[in-house]
């Protein structure tokens, strides 16, 4: 059994080597048909090709022997064993005599399965100046296109450009093998018949074919143009034809596979440093690079696929012809002497480089943030703190560098939230204390005293209900503002997100109105300088984790002088809670944030967007929907679910009617923030203790309201001048204290 087993693959091994000799060239296969060289795997005889692909018939019945591609009159102009295959392909045309009628028509393709039309080197090209030109192409894919040539005379045409005018060109894709042109025209060349009798389409290599005008006429006297095929053997990929080595088209020892592409197949190359026919054994010869190109200074070594260059001996250096040359070689001491001198001096160089580049850098990075300190105000903000007295707190200036690091060099993960002003990041000090920063997108260096005043006005509000300013910075482009971090989010968001308003009560609703409106009426009326809000919003009411309500967002906050009562302004503010009469006057005052008050009411009330283009277009906005339910006597149809009972319907009508007093068209018409805030504080304090006789409250609360005020100062330093405000908190904190009775 052994034994039959070997004869086997003795006899397996013999029909392979038979089966391979068969496939190769014999020695005495024809090479060239008349001028054009004819290499393997094509042949113009049987058993000089590797298939009948690649067969070349030889025409020998004209005065020069002429090379065709198999079973066709497609002339060969030239065989690359780059996988080219440059032939003569004839040219289409239609021409009209001067009655406007055909002459002559004549169509042009190419049908050649087996090889392709290459989509890198050819260009599909029609010539005319009342000329539409088709291909419809076959092969892998499908395609047709078009080109349309126009022009009126043969002087609007440009020689050298295929643009449209007189001559046009577009690509062919990847895959085509056979192809058709075709051509017409739009007025049988009537117009242009004395410079432009025919219309001409062909493919054409790009390189071979330079447009001029004189071809609108003359290009009739040529009948062929070259055209570049790309040619591939067989059908599979090259990791599939290695695994059988009889069909294997790649037989030289030096030689490489590469996939076509254009079309299925592979190629043979020869290795590098290899010449020669990769699809012959051994094709592939050796380049001897020191005779041909001569790249050694000196002595040059050739070995198989390469070479080396070598200086005499006694000689040292680069070889290379292109390099420094070989010279005499010095002592190893002499030379670890001038390596390491040369290493010290490198060194210190670098490290005196360096030194000077990082200390020029760093000296400009503080005269730019010296820079950036004086543009906005640092030294008046300097003067103004350090003149300051009293026991109010003083605004931290930060610097750049710390306020960076506080932010993780303000990385998008420490993004609370983005405004028209700039974005809030969330930072964390050294000492572990949360703040929150935020950085504006510009800066106005017309209001930098403005800016200074504001920041020194900000720092004097010591209310719970204002989010508190920290401090500032102003060594970068845009001024810094630190403020403390409010942990629990928007107003809007425990409004309007379904899992939070759930857990938002009326009573903390109410809790929640009555501070924010609280803090307003102190910035109207209790600071040194009045402050209007200008875009008070439920997005701009931070809540602590006690639902404690924040006013925050003063980026687009005004200070009034205390001898104005409105002021002129650019119109700011947000869409659904913007004062409609501030809207058409540009006259800024404290009651448009009355009436911006009155859209945070309705939201609490309703649980409904300030703005809102799911609800019919009139009743988009939420201020007109509200004030039209509660002249329609519809309150409680639009109301919050979860917030009206039997024991609070007639408390959240009467807040209803406060908030309709507060959207009145007219500021006149609406109450003061103050006022606003005394009503909601009657109704919290009836939220606590639910007084039966409620004219009791009402002549409390009246006498509340009437009561005389007491008054206090603040020192704002010599920046402002001691102010006397109305003691609103004093009358706050009688109104909250019980009455002697109890009640």
């Amino acid at each position: 059994m052994a034994l039959r087993g070997m004869l086997l693959q003795q006899l397996l091994l013999l029909l392979g080597l038979i089966i391979l000799a068969a496939s190769q060239p014999t020695s005495n296969c024809k090479r060239s048909c008349g001028n054009v060289g004819i290499p393997y795997p094509f042949g113009t005889e049987e058993g000089c090709y590797l298939d009948k692909s690649f067969l070349i018939t030889c025409d020998t019945n004209t005065s020069k022997s002429k090379p065709l591609l198999r079973s066709s009159n497609v002339t060969v102009l030239n065989i690359s064993l780059d996988g080219e295959l440059r032939v003569s392909y004839s040219i289409a045309r239609d021409c009209y005599n001067e009655s406007g009628v055909r002459a002559s028509e004549t169509y042009s393709g190419l049908n050649l399965t087996k090889f392709a039309i290459s989509f890198k080197k050819n260009k599909f090209t029609a010539v005319g100046c009342d000329t539409v030109a088709l291909i419809q192409g076959f092969g892998e894919k499908d395609y047709a296109t078009g080109c349309i040539s126009l022009c009126d005379n043969a002087d609007s045409v440009d020689d050298g450009s295929c643009s449209g005018i007189g001559c046009c060109q577009t690509s062919i894709p990847a895959g085509v093998s056979d192809f058709f042109v075709g051509l017409g025209s739009l007025k049988n060349h009537s117009a242009v018949l004395n410079f432009n009798p025919c219309s001409f389409g062909f493919v054409v290599e790009e390189t071979a074919y330079n447009f001029s005008s004189s071809d609108l006429k003359n290009l009739g006297n040529t009948d062929t143009v070259p055209v570049v095929l790309d040619w591939a053997v067989g059908n599979e990929t090259c990791q599939k034809a290695k695994r059988n080595s009889a069909s294997y088209a790649c037989k030289a020892e030096n030689s490489t596979c590469y996939e076509s592409n254009n079309g299925p197949g592979y190629r043979c190359k020869c290795s590098p440093g290899f010449q020669g026919n990769p699809y012959l054994p051994h094709g592939c010869l050796d380049i001897d690079e020191c005779k041909t190109s001569n790249p050694c200074y000196k002595d040059c070594y050739n070995f198989d696929g390469g070479f080396k260059c070598y200086c005499p001996k006694g000689y040292e250096g680069d070889a290379m012809k292109n390099g420094t040359g070989c010279h005499p070689k010095v002592s190893q001491s002499r030379n670890v002497i001038i390596a390491l001198c040369i290493s010290v001096g490198l060194l210190l160089l670098f490290v005196g480089g360096s030194w000077i580049y990082w200390g020029l850098k760093k000296r400009k990075l503080i005269k730019l943030r010296e820079k950036f300190f004086k543009q906005n105000g640092g030294l008046l903000l300097q003067q103004k703190l350090s003149n300051r007295k009293g026991s109010i707190e003083t605004g931290k200036i930060y610097n750049a560098e710390e306020l960076k690091k506080a932010t993780n060099n303000y990385d998008e993960s420490r993004v609370l939230g983005q405004g028209g002003y700039g974005t809030v990041y969330k930072g964390l000090l050294p000492d572990n204390k949360v703040i929150a920063i935020k950085k504006s997108k510009f800066g106005n260096q017309t209001q930098i005293e403005q800016f200074v005043n504001e920041i020194i006005v900000l720092t004097h509000i010591n209310h719970r209900n204002v989010v508190k300013l920290l401090g500032c910075c102003l060594e970068t482009e845009v001024p810094l503002l630190v403020y403390e971090f409010i942990t629990k989010g928007t107003l809007s968001e425990h409004i309007h997100d379904k899992g939070l308003s759930s857990l938002l009560s009326w009573e903390k609703r109410l809790k929640i109105a009555a501070e924010t409106a609280g803090a307003l009426a102190y910035l109207h009326s209790a600071t040194s300088v009045p402050i209007i809000h200008r875009d008070v919003k439920a997005a701009n009411i931070l809540l602590d984790d006690n639902f404690t309500a924040k006013v925050s967002d003063f980026g687009a906050s005004r200070l009034v002088p205390l001898d104005q009562t409105q002021l002129n302004t650019l119109v700011q503010g947000t869409f659904g809670y913007l004062d409609p009469e501030y809207f058409h006057t540009s006259q800024l005052t404290e009651k448009s944030d009355v009436y911006s008050f009155g859209v945070v009411l309705a939201e609490l009330l309703t649980g409904k967007m300030a703005l809102s283009f799911d609800r019919p277009e009139i009743d988009r906005n939420l201020a007109m929907f509200f004030i039209s339910a509660m002249k329609d006597d519809r309150l409680v149809q639009i109301l919050e679910d979860h917030i009206v009972n039997e024991d609070n319907i007639e408390q959240l009508k009467e807040v209803a009617n406060l908030a309709k007093r507060c959207l009145k068209v007219t500021g006149e018409d609406r109450p003061s923030m103050k006022e606003v805030a005394m009503e909601l504080e009657g109704f919290v304090i009836m939220e606590k203790h639910p007084w039966r006789n409620a004219s009791v409250y009402i002549e409390e609360t009246e006498y509340l309201l009437g009561a005389p005020t007491k008054s206090f100062s603040i020192d704002v330093g010599p920046s402002c001048s001691s102010s006397t405000v109305a003691g609103y908190d004093s009358m706050r904190n009688e109104a909250l204290k019980p009455l002697d009775d109890g009640r």
